[in-house]
């Protein structure tokens, strides 16, 4: 989805130029904020609420309008606390804590290993971080936290706050919340706000099947919220205690299942370039860990300004949670596939399917798209003794995900110009989102609409009463063409089509 001319940005970003633009151009605040926030939750701005929801409807749409076997649901986020016992939640869905005795800050021990390795793959020292990973990824999966502990000390890794290697034990910590449902709060009422979006998914597996006539296989798509009660949550918005998933699950036929990952896995990265997201910037990281369960996994990972972090997870999760909600629920999951054979000449017949799930942080590509877009180059303006250069900033989003696809600039407050400006806004907005900008010079307000990242802004001169005509401005290359208001709908539509995007998947 990247446009056809990107001139390289003058500076890295880094994280708290991203933070800072975010707040004040009305995309990401803190949560809270005249009480001095809540850690680690967030809300969306007018812009950024625009931009989260294009985002989304290209997730939704690429994944259930593409796919004639992928159908959605929205799930409920209260569901029956046997479902996170099923699931492993309950009893499992922990991670691996550690103190600092001097400092008195929490860490998560796999993070900080994590860190130590991709300093050393920062430095070239490729085999070393691998190694390291191998290794933590050996002792987590034995729990064998005594042994995190000894290789967090062995790796000299200290707490950037005391700058000491004065560590606690490592202990696991449950990250799930839990509240009381009902008027009695009594150990039978307790509840828990859903962590993960996908077991909504499989407890209404069969009705889904039923009610849409799939045939396996077949993907069941859903974007929601969900909680996980950090035990660091930083980053800004990479790691929230609320956050939003975008997640679909797709059934196989047993034995399948690597075909289909594999499937999946290349798929879901080409979205991700098709998006705007450069191949040069992605990468896959297979999983050191797996769960028990797990076939196979895979990050796709970006490179943020804080280095290459995951944006999506493919999984192949064997039959483990159907047979799970199976067995506690005491209700079949079995499927019945007509389809023959060929080994036998017969029905497949009744099974429990394999999952391969791809499941994306919708505020993590959020982030991705907002430091991907956000950037500055030098340009030139004015000509012979007159010229000078600058450094512009702005956020080169694709006209797809702007959040404003047009903003329309009277030249002056009289002589009918606003009014015109107000008629040619209301020919577009039942079409696009569209914005009348009337306060400060026009130059000022092309400035605002860079940095929010409208592709188009529309000035309406004196030109315009006479003739129809009006200049669009373009975002990126700062060309204007002049051009009959008639023909802005169609010129507007063509750039935020979706089929522009979609034809490259």
């Amino acid at each position: 989805m990247s446009n056809e001319q990107k001139p390289a940005a003058t500076a890295e970003n880094t994280l708290a130029d991203i933070v800072s633009h975010a707040k004040e151009y009305g995309f990401v605040f803190p949560s809270s904020e005249i009480y001095d926030g809540l850690a680690a939750v967030y809300d969306y701005g007018p812009n950024g609420v625009e931009l989260k929801n294009n985002l989304k409807q290209l997730w939704w749409k690429a994944m259930t309008q593409l796919n004639q076997n992928v159908v959605g649901i929205d799930a409920a986020i209260f569901m029956h606390p046997l479902t996170w016992k099923a699931s492993g939640h309950i009893d499992g869905f922990s991670d691996p804590m550690i103190d600092n005795l001097d400092s008195k800050k929490r860490y998560r021990a796999d993070v900080l290993l994590e860190d130590k390795a991709a300093e050393y793959e920062k430095n070239g020292e490729i085999a070393r971080a691998e190694t390291l990973l191998a290794e933590m990824g050996r002792l987590l999966t034995a729990e064998d936290l005594a042994g995190v502990k000894q290789l967090i000390i062995d790796e000299k890794i200290i707490c950037p706050v005391s700058k000491t290697g004065n560590w606690t034990d490592v202990r696991q910590f449950n990250l799930m919340f839990s509240t009381q449902i009902g008027a009695v709060a009594d150990d039978s009422s307790k509840i828990y706000l859903r962590p993960e979006t996908a077991q909504g998914i499989f407890v209404n597996f069969l009705n889904v099947q039923k009610s849409a006539r799939q045939k396996v296989p077949f993907g069941i798509a859903q974007i929601g919220k969900a909680f996980r009660n950090e035990i660091v949550a930083r980053q800004f918005i990479f790691r929230m205690r609320e956050f939003e998933q975008m997640e679909m699950q797709f059934f196989v036929r047993p034995g399948t299942e690597g075909e289909w990952y594999d499937k999946w896995k290349a798929t879901r990265r080409r979205w991700h370039e098709v998006m705007g997201l450069p191949a040069e910037k992605l990468r896959f990281h297979d999983h050191e860990k797996l769960a028990h369960y797990a076939k196979a996994a895979v990050d796709i990972e970006y490179e943020f300004p804080f280095g290459f972090k995951e944006i999506e997870g493919i999984h192949s999760r064997s039959d483990f949670d159907l047979t799970q909600h199976q067995t506690l629920s005491r209700k079949k999951q079995n499927y019945f596939d007509n389809d023959i054979n060929p080994e036998t000449g017969k029905p497949y017949g009744n099974y429990v399917p394999y999952v391969v799930e791809t499941s994306v942080g919708a505020d993590r590509l959020f982030l991705a798209t907002l430091c991907q877009a956000f950037q500055e180059e030098t340009i030139t303006e004015g000509e012979g003794e007159e010229q000078k250069t600058k450094t512009r900033k702005l956020l080169r989003l694709h006209p797809a995900v702007a959040p404003v696809k047009a903003a329309i600039f009277p030249l002056v407050k009289k002589d009918g110009l606003p009014e015109k400006a107000n008629e040619i806004y209301n020919s577009l907005r039942f079409d696009f989102r569209v914005v009348v900008e009337e306060k400060d010079s026009i130059g000022t307000r092309y400035t605002r609409q860079d940095l929010i990242g409208t592709p188009f802004c529309i000035a309406v001169d004196h030109q315009t009463l006479e003739d129809n005509t009006v200049t669009v401005r373009h975002r990126d290359s700062r060309e204007q063409t002049r051009m009959p208001i008639a023909e802005l709908r169609g010129y507007i539509g063509e750039a935020v089509s979706l089929n522009r995007i979609f034809e490259q998947l």
